[in-house]
């Protein structure tokens, strides 16, 4: 929808705009940022900045002519991707230019009525008021808002901060609980703090690379051109059940059972003690637990796990002695780790291979979570959901002290114990304890697990506000309140990306119409709830920067030396931590790899095995559901929900525009399934229709479905690892009708 306002007569006094010719980049004057360019800038130019979408946090070369970014090159430069981009990459600017954008914020002033065009002070009053309504008649904990890993990360420290400090929320979470919640309960247990170990260049330094539940060449493809890149002939071992692009490019495939992994893990961990193939001098030296990990492991033997897993006694022995052979071995492991019902545990088996074999902490190797993303480190670090601003802990007196101290605000307004994480958050709308909820930039209705019960939710709330870059989501439809964001390349701030390394986003392009940052939508919304003041130093995101590296100080992730912007744009990108002793190094080693000094962050300095009794999947296949339904990525060309990759006509025509389900030969003979033909698959919640795909790349009794459709996720099964609450997507038992 086009706006027919204008903003002289429909914004607050507060916001003044600067016209279609003067917002774009380098420079945002004035109390709510909106920039100009600089009247001495030259008419055309390139500046680089990182990409939108996923973690790996590629540089990206903008070309801006006549104050229009009008092309992207990738930039030969930067460490990440080395003059690379993926289709994705290419077409960032298409999802700003598309036609579709929320230009205007949208009210439905009664349930049932059609959304109305507002003004910002029209939507902010009635913002407020129906929030604060809620919360004066239910309590503060009725109210509560799902974030994001897509929005800058001093976006995400803002709303943070203002929820939970200015506004009194206490529940707040991100949909990085989708992705990566596993991945840092895991490092936290295991390490002491959420801390990915690696950085890109351990794909070229290691000889044995162990990829787990990761179709690299698919979902990161940049990553996997750092592997071609490695020239020490490596082998590539792939543990995943489907035969992947990725397996097929590797060396060796397990194509084990589907969530048989933390046995299999175990077993391995067995040979490895069984041989004496394990570094005695570290475990005794930088871990702790290990006797009762030993002793555990006992149990899995070879002929144990082959009855698990289906991988036979003579290839765990094969992979066993490549890893004891390796004098480099890294470990990275994505969602078909982090996606499942006990997937702590099993990120932490991989974990302790690393430990038990000294994996880590030295070139090639290291236990490696690749974030899905492309501020999801940015989210896990400096959200305010589970862990407070910084990577500090709600729960600690001495973190509320300093956090507080910080920002000079009172330490009664930090709550004292973490958010409800997003399944709790659900299931409080389904119990009636939470009335009113803030989407911002996610689409839940698309991409939360078991679709239908979730969109049951979102119609029990009394007040549903989405802020997105477009009205037209599956989440933004069902909203009562629709407040019009910018995208990437409409505003300044930073992404964190899976290696910690801190990337500068630029403003090179004008949002349309009445479409704000979200950065300005939460100055909005502090100023019109009463709490502005308590942010009056946050006036811009480079400001609010600041405030984190001060914040950061002293934690593991301690980024105080990074001085500005200007900073990480001529550094290309910094790694976390940055101290100030740090700086120096940067010049010659821009690429650094955590725990060569072999200290961890536990109060010990040792680095914990963890582990568990396996325990079965929450939802069997029988006799009337004999089919195992695997969900996932289906083409480098899509992303997550394709809000913003739908957009581009040329990434339209790099994967199929319906909803498919691959079946294996066999199954597909069996029920007399042809190819390109349109069937019904059903689980115990819904049945949905999609074309039959037959293909050997999943095995007999096993079915894949790419998660970017609506109707996968009406299938999926509601179960959750105990320990992160990340939901099980990559397990749920289907039939199929013809």
């Amino acid at each position: 929808m086009k706006s027919k306002t204008k903003w002289t007569d429909k914004m607050p006094p507060l916001i003044q705009h600067d016209g279609p010719k003067t917002s774009l980049l380098l420079r945002s004057p004035g109390r709510f940022g909106l920039g100009q360019v600089p009247k001495n800038r030259a008419p055309d130019q390139t500046t680089r900045m990182v990409c939108g979408f996923c973690s790996t946090g590629c540089s990206l070369n903008v070309h801006i002519k006549d104050d229009e970014a009008v092309n992207i090159t990738p930039d030969s430069e930067y460490p990440v991707n080395i003059g690379m981009a993926c289709p994705k990459g290419w077409e960032a600017l298409e999802p700003l230019k598309a036609d579709d954008r929320a230009t205007a914020p949208l009210l439905r002033k009664n349930r049932g009525s059609e959304r109305e065009e507002v003004s910002w002070g029209d939507a902010m009053h009635h913002f407020q008021e129906r929030f604060k309504a809620i919360q004066v008649e239910h309590g503060d904990e009725s109210v509560a808002f799902i974030s994001t890993g897509q929005i800058v990360t001093e976006e995400m420290a803002y709303l943070g901060a203002l929820a939970k400090f200015g506004m009194g929320m206490k529940h707040g979470d991100g949909n990085t609980r989708q992705c990566m919640a596993t991945a840092v309960v895991a490092y936290k247990q295991s390490f002491g703090f959420d801390a990915p170990p690696y950085t890109y260049k351990d794909f070229e330094k290691s000889d044995v690379i162990v990829l787990i539940g990761s179709n690299l060449c698919i979902t990161h493809p940049i990553m996997w051109q750092r592997v071609e890149q490695n020239k020490l002939n490596p082998e590539v071992v792939v543990i995943d059940p489907r035969n992947t692009e990725t397996a097929v490019a590797g060396t060796q495939h397990y194509p084990i059972m589907p969530k048989s992994d933390l046995i299999f893990f175990y077993g391995i961990a067995h040979i490895l003690i069984r041989n004496g193939w394990v570094d005695e001098q570290f475990i005794q030296s930088h871990t702790s637990e290990y006797e009762g990990f030993s002793s555990h492991v006992e149990q899995f033997t070879p002929e144990l796990v082959e009855q698990q897993s289906g991988i036979s006694v003579n290839k765990l022995e094969k992979l066993a002695v490549t890893i004891h052979q390796g004098k480099n071995v890294s470990f990275w492991w994505t969602m078909g780790v982090n996606q499942g019902h006990e997937a702590t545990r099993t990120a932490q088996s991989i974990i302790n291979l690393a430990l038990m074999t000294g994996n880590i902490g030295r070139e090639g190797t290291g236990a490696n979570s690749i974030t899905g993303q492309c501020n999801a480190m940015g989210s896990r670090l400096f959200s305010n959901t589970t862990s407070l601003l910084g990577g500090h802990d709600f729960t600690k007196a001495d973190d509320r002290a300093k956090v507080a101290g910080i920002l000079e605000i009172d330490e009664s307004r930090i709550p004292d114990e973490p958010s409800l994480a997003y399944d709790q958050i659900i299931q409080g709308i389904h119990d009636g304890k939470i009335k009113g909820l803030w989407v911002i930039a996610t689409n839940g209705a698309h991409s939360w697990i078991h679709q239908d019960r979730y969109n049951e939710a979102m119609k029990k709330l009394d007040f549903l506000v989405v802020q997105d870059m477009y009205a037209n989501t599956e989440s933004a439809l069902d909203a009562d309140l629709i407040l019009p964001a910018a995208g990437w390349g409409e505003k300044d701030g930073v992404f964190i990306n899976s290696e910690r390394r801190i990337g500068l986003v630029k403003k090179v392009a004008l949002a349309p119409g009445l479409a704000l940052s979200d950065f300005n939508i939460f100055k909005l919304v502090a100023h019109y709830w009463g709490c502005g003041e308590m942010f009056s130093k946050w006036g811009t995101p480079e400001e609010v920067f600041q405030i984190l590296t001060e914040i950061s100080r002293g934690q593991p992730c301690d980024i105080s030396g990074i001085r500005d912007y200007k900073m990480l744009d001529e550094m290309k990108g910094i790694q976390w931590p940055c101290t100030d002793a740090d700086v120096a190094e940067l010049a010659s080693d821009n690429e650094r790899r955590l725990f060569a000094n072999r200290i961890f962050y536990h109060p010990d300095g040792k680095a914990k095995f963890l582990y568990s009794d396996p325990a079965p999947v929450a939802e069997l296949t029988n006799a009337e559901y004999p089919f195992i339904l695997l969900t996932g990525r289906g083409s480098s060309a899509q992303w997550h929900t394709q809000t913003r990759t739908k957009k581009s006509a040329i990434l339209r025509k790099l994967y199929p525009e319906s909803i498919y389900v691959e079946i294996h030969p066999e199954d597909a003979v069996a029920l007399g399934v042809r190819s390109n033909e349109v069937i019904r698959i059903s689980s115990r919640r819904a049945t949905v229709e999609a074309t039959a795909y037959i293909s050997s790349s999943v095995q007999a009794g096993q079915l894949f479905m790419p998660m970017h459709y609506a109707k996968a996720n009406r299938l999926t099964h509601s179960s959750f690892d105990p320990y992160s609450r990340q939901p099980n997507y990559k397990h749920c038992a289907v039939k199929i009708f013809i």
